[in-house]
């Protein structure tokens, strides 16, 4: 199967290449695992006479009974006229019109397919798909006929859906239509599949509707099936084999703070989550644990409190964040929860200067530094822990499997490995990307947390906007206003920057308001200094680009208003949201957009109106964007599916996994003779993964 896809008859050097750069098939078994896209019934013949001008593909059976070339201004067009015996129609070709002249046969019956145009008082099918009746006949065709995905290039070279259909006739009579056996005898009979011969065949040439059903179901089941194996499998490799730091104690660190200065009771979610930690970091393995949470459910506490127990037990901790004013939130919120004990913490990130980061390199090596907080500067050679114990990383996404490799490279042993992320993962995504992670869910607020209410009102009322702005600065609450950064337009985003902040000053004028702007184009200290004067609430309103999606926390702001709502992802406009409501009183965000909005914009901010729960915003993020686009797909090789789809096939991929876990715990080497077959697979499918395979 893994014989180039140059020696298949048909193919050859100059179509091997288009192939391989179109569509990535470079072998027999890229072609054979080529699934068509959809499928097409040929059951039906239709007479001339019964034709509509409906512009609907149709399958007729007739004669061509002449061919003529003509002349157009930009090279020629081959008009062929074809009869039945109802009547007459033309076959009309822009592109090959030499060779398909000579290729063409008169009076001999051909059967054609194709999209019917009705022009001049005349029926014509351009470019049909075209067969003689008597190789129709003997081909392995059936009434479901596979569409197979393709390119214009490959379109313009002549490689047509019949060329596609009959270059995958060709491979499965040269291979007779045998396939390896992927799955167990067990697996087959427990979930009711077809043979790996009967899917591969009913895929390309179904013999029916039902047929058709049960092959995707088996390649589907098959093919996430493996990646839950694998998933599932690191888990208990990295569980068994990879040792971690043992924490035997909580000492005087975590209890000190736990009882005398933590500012808040924890949610029983929170507990829960700490609880699991608490047994990972005792029992003698590395942890490799996602901290999910909504915006605002405390995972920050949870991380203090983890850092409080590596330190405990004499180890180091490090927290890496993406992004440079995440960090530095990090930094603050850690120092003040921390600041009534004898810690030291440092942060560590592009900016900081030579003389600073000397001293940091030196007192870490030391061990005198306890905590560091930083970017993927912490990453660096240079960086070097006396005995780092604990590595936290937060919004992982952003960054690269090797990146995160290098936290291993840090010490004999790896550190214990939390990941932290504040975008919710929906639970099958969450299964296919970080199945070998074990995951712990923050699902509810802190007490006395309000929902924060979203409205979603067109420019036309901005006055009433306006009006409950006045009404919260009244009330000595602060506002925020975000505009759409979006790098394509940068110019115009700045404009509709600087023409919202001119608005807005007009409606709020001073002495009585203040009002802050932050952009991109500013220089960084000017950023900060009107960031603080909002912090310190010496301005009531802070207009900015999305620069404050991370790294502001002001309790007294209790109003986002987010212009041009309908140019934000589900995401971002939840991201955005979680900036306010964090105190006691009511907190309001508000959708402004223009009328002409798209199907996927009303359903992004409807969404955004009707609940505030991430989990749930996040599946119809997921819905919207596909799992590509959610978590970058150079993150997740696992994502790159051949036939499943994780939304449509979230109850196969449920199955799936709950199989390879059984199988697992009954075989974990599949050394046993019954699970051959899927050991092999394994082997091969796997042979190139490197040990990124057990970086979170």
């Amino acid at each position: 199967m893994y014989t180039s896809i140059v020696y298949l008859k048909g193919v050859g050097p100059a179509r091997a290449q288009l192939l391989g750069k179109e569509l990535g098939i470079f072998t027999y078994a890229d072609l054979v695992n080529f699934f068509p896209n959809r499928y097409i019934d040929r059951t039906q013949f239709f007479k001339i006479n019964q034709l509509q001008a409906n512009n609907s593909e149709i399958q007729i059976l007739g004669k061509i009974t002449s061919i003529k070339t003509i002349q157009q201004k930009k090279g020629s067009r081959l008009v062929a006229t074809f009869i039945d015996e109802t009547g007459t129609m033309n076959l009309v070709w822009f592109r090959g019109v030499k060779w398909l002249k000579d290729s063409l046969k008169i009076n001999i019956p051909y059967v054609i397919f194709g999209r019917v145009n009705w022009y001049n008082g005349v029926f014509s099918m351009p470019h049909p798909e075209m067969e003689l009746l008597s190789e129709y006949k003997k081909s392995m065709r059936t009434a479901m006929q596979p569409v197979y995905s393709s390119t214009e290039t490959l379109q313009n070279r002549g490689i047509t859906n019949r060329v596609m259909q009959k270059l995958q006739q060709t491979l499965f009579q040269e291979i007779q239509g045998k396939f390896d056996e992927t799955l167990s005898d067990e697996i087959i009979d427990q979930m009711q599949l077809l043979s790996k011969n009967e899917a591969m065949f009913n895929i390309h040439f179904p013999k029916s509707q039902l047929l058709l059903n049960k092959a995707q179901q088996r390649l589907k089941f098959e093919e996430l099936f493996f990646i839950q194996l694998q998933l599932v499998r690191n888990k208990y490799i990295r569980k068994s084999k990879i040792k971690g730091f043992v924490f035997e104690k909580i000492g005087s660190l975590f209890n000190g703070f736990y009882n005398e200065n933590l500012p808040f009771d924890l949610t029983d979610a929170q507990k829960r989550v700490l609880k699991e930690i608490r047994n990972d970091l005792a029992n003698g393995a590395q942890m490799n644990r996602l901290l999910q949470g909504d915006v605002g459910s405390g995972k920050t506490i949870v991380a203090v409190l983890t850092i409080l127990i590596a330190l405990d037990n004499n180890f180091q901790t490090a927290l890496i964040a993406p992004t440079e004013i995440l960090a530095i939130q990090h930094f603050n919120a850690v120092v003040e929860l921390l600041e009534k004990m004898s810690i030291t913490a440092k942060l560590l990130t592009g900016s900081t200067k030579t003389s600073e980061r000397k001293i940091i390199h030196k007192d870490l090596e030391s061990g005198e530094l306890q905590i560091l907080i930083g970017t993927h500067a912490i990453f660096e050679d240079k960086v070097k822990f006396k005995n780092l114990g604990l590595a936290i990383i937060d919004e992982q996404h952003r960054f690269g499997v090797a990146q995160r490799a290098k936290m291993w490279m840090k010490n004999k042993l790896p550190p214990h490995i939390l990941v932290m992320t504040a975008t919710p993962i929906p639970r099958t995504l969450a299964m296919s990307v970080y199945g070998d992670l074990d995951i712990s869910v923050i699902d509810e607020l802190p007490p006395g947390r309000k929902s924060i209410k979203t409205i979603h009102l067109f420019d036309s009322n901005r006055l009433k906007m306006f009006q409950l702005l006045k009404e919260e600065i009244a009330k000595g609450r602060q506002i925020y206003i975000v505009y759409p950064l979006i790098e394509e337009s940068e110019k115009l985003d700045y404009k509709d920057l600087m023409d919202g902040y001119e608005s807005i000053s007009r409606e709020f004028p001073k002495p009585k308001y203040q009002v802050s702007i932050v952009h991109g184009r500013m220089k960084s200290a000017d950023k900060e200094y009107e960031m603080q004067r909002f912090v310190n609430a010496e301005t009531h309103i802070m207009v900015a680009t999305t620069v404050i999606e991370v790294g502001v926390n002001v309790p007294n702001a209790s109003v986002m208003i987010i212009e041009s709502a309908e140019r934000f992802g589900l995401s971002q406009l939840h991201q955005l949201r979680g900036r306010v409501g964090r105190g006691a009183e009511q907190s309001y965000c508000i959708l402004m957009s223009s009328f002409k909005l798209t199907d996927d914009a009303k359903t992004r901010l409807q969404t955004m109106v009707q609940t505030d729960d991430g989990f749930k915003i996040a599946e119809v993020d997921l819905k919207l964007r596909g799992p590509g686009n959610l978590m970058g797909t150079q993150q997740s090789g696992v994502l790159d599916l051949k036939i499943a789809d994780i939304i449509k096939d979230s109850k196969i991929l449920m199955k799936a996994r709950s199989v390879a876990i059984d199988l697992l715990e009954k075989d974990p080497n599949l050394s046993r003779i019954e699970n051959k077959k899927i050991k092999d697979t394994y082997i091969q499918i796997h042979k190139n993964k490197a040990i990124w395979a057990n970086i979170s």
